[in-house]
């Protein structure tokens, strides 16, 4: 059986850029508080007394954290610069679509809706600012909700969210073999940035 320390990590990994509560975690590791934050400490150590270790344990208002720590800030900002010249992912346009359709909307509810944990494709779309947290959720845990921007909008030739198609007007033949189609472009009005994500 996994250590609590194990499954402390790979709940913060899962929770991504959204950060976890204290409530949650005495849920869900059955522990008070006094163990969860002896716990978050202890693994807070272990990431920072390993060199080999780009990740750090942040705590903010009862709220922890999984981050990438200060000593590879540098090469994290080169990376996530040169991304923004990048073609976007197929991951990353299946989440876009979806915060498109759902908006507001979780990273948790996007999850659900595709059976993967989106956390690094959603966050290069804000990196991108094609999408951005607007506002929280009245849930457990308060949940960030993710729009899109007006810069979606101008990337993809829309004036408004009204301009995007109406999914049940597709027809047959707007579908590919795979049973796939491209939202984006279907009034033909994406800008020509749309055309390199072929690609991909």
């Amino acid at each position: 059986m996994t250590s609590k320390i194990a499954q402390l990590q790979a709940l913060l990994y899962v929770a991504g850029d959204s950060g976890i509560k204290k409530e949650q975690l005495r849920d869900l590791l059955q522990l008070v508080d006094p163990e969860i934050e002896s716990l978050a400490k202890r693994l807070q150590e272990k990431l920072a007394s390993d060199p080999d270790c780009g990740l750090q344990l942040l705590e903010i208002n009862d709220e922890y954290k999984l981050t990438t720590s200060g000593e590879v800030s540098d090469l994290v900002e080169a990376y996530f610069n040169k991304d923004l010249t990048k073609n976007i992912s197929q991951s990353a346009l299946e989440i876009l679509a979806i915060v498109a359709y759902r908006q507001p909307i979780t990273r948790i509810e996007i999850d659900e809706i595709r059976g993967v944990n989106s956390s690094g494709a959603l966050q290069t779309l804000v990196w991108r600012g094609l999408v951005k947290a607007q506002g929280v959720k009245d849930a457990p845990g308060h949940p960030k909700l993710y729009v899109t921007t007006d810069y979606f909008l101008q990337y993809f030739g829309y004036k408004s969210l009204a301009d995007l198609p109406v999914i049940e007007n597709f027809e047959d033949s707007s579908f590919d073999a795979d049973g796939q189609v491209d939202l984006f472009a279907e009034n033909g009005t994406a800008d020509k940035a749309l055309q390199k994500m072929e690609d991909l």
